[in-house]
């Protein structure tokens, strides 16, 4: 099996992690890797020239733009160009989500809306996105201050947010334009309802009708990544929520689709950064 993964998993370590930042050069490479957390996020898009990938979707982002990407779900930013890119991120636990809720307001209502596999685009107007940036800046400054009151009033600033953007999502009408090219998705799709079965070139030309190397070099054109290593970043997710759940080691690996079980060990830590032992011990309570 090939072992070019070009995934990152990046934990968040805290229950809640919020960002402004402008920046020229950071996104520019074509084969900028995908990302996983194991927190939701909310991702503002505020100026650019830029291109989010999230799991079988690609959107050209336009300013006011804010996606809901959920845990484990792969993404990625590409800029086009080296104009400013900014954009204003939020990463949440779900003990802090659970923990801002009320037993009237559930503030994971807006990641829950959408179904498995599609992603919930939010075009905000400028008036919005003004006061959006305001409370997000408001929460940044809280965060990093060790001032009295200042973790009350970071909580505060968050509900405040996330009352906003359930709101929205109730009531937004966008459809975003998904310009990921069809034989990309199908062939994600496909893998996806396949995962824990072999997969061949062969199939998917028989599935498909086109050369295993022409959906290859699509695959690998759009995404960054080839056929193979995504399957197993795939894998290696679904593994890590079978760890998270309590399955053992073993367990994981049966259940995720690995045939061979130092193979699943070698790609699980190279995804993760970390053994599957280790992420176990540290998912449990």
């Amino acid at each position: 099996m090939e072992q070019d993964i070009q995934y990152v998993f990046t934990p968040i370590p805290e229950e809640m992690i919020c960002f402004h930042k402008s920046t020229t050069t950071e996104q520019l490479n074509p084969a900028q890797p995908y990302h996983r957390h194991d927190a939701y996020e909310i991702y503002l898009f505020l100026r650019g020239n830029t291109y989010m990938y999230v799991e079988q979707s690609c959107y050209k982002l336009s300013p006011g733009d804010l996606l809901l990407i959920r845990p484990g779900e792969m993404h990625r930013c590409v800029c086009a160009d080296n104009q400013i890119y900014e954009r204003i991120g939020l990463n949440l636990r779900q003990s802090a989500l659970q923990r801002l809720s009320s037993c009237r307001t559930n503030l994971l209502a807006c990641f829950e809306s959408a179904p498995a596999g599609l992603n919930t685009l939010i075009r905000l107007s400028r008036d919005q996105c003004a006061f959006y940036s305001r409370l997000a800046d408001q929460l940044i400054h809280c965060l990093h201050s060790e001032d009295y009151g200042q973790d009350l009033l970071a909580d505060s600033y968050a509900t405040r947010l996330l009352v906003f953007i359930n709101t929205l999502q109730q009531s937004s009408a966008a459809l975003p334009h998904n310009i990921m090219p069809e034989i990309v998705r199908q062939t994600m799709a496909y893998i996806e309802e396949h995962l824990l079965e072999p997969i061949y070139s062969a199939q998917l030309e028989q599935e498909f009708h086109y050369s295993g190397k022409y959906i290859s070099r699509q695959f690998k054109e759009h995404t960054g990544l080839t056929i193979r290593s995504y399957i197993v970043g795939k894998r290696v997710s679904l593994a890590m929520s079978h760890l998270t759940s309590g399955k053992s080691v073993a367990a994981a690996c049966e259940l995720s689709g690995f045939s061979d079980y130092a193979n699943f060990i070698r790609s699980f830590t190279k995804v993760a950064g970390m053994s599957p032992g280790r992420y176990r011990a540290g998912m449990l309570p």
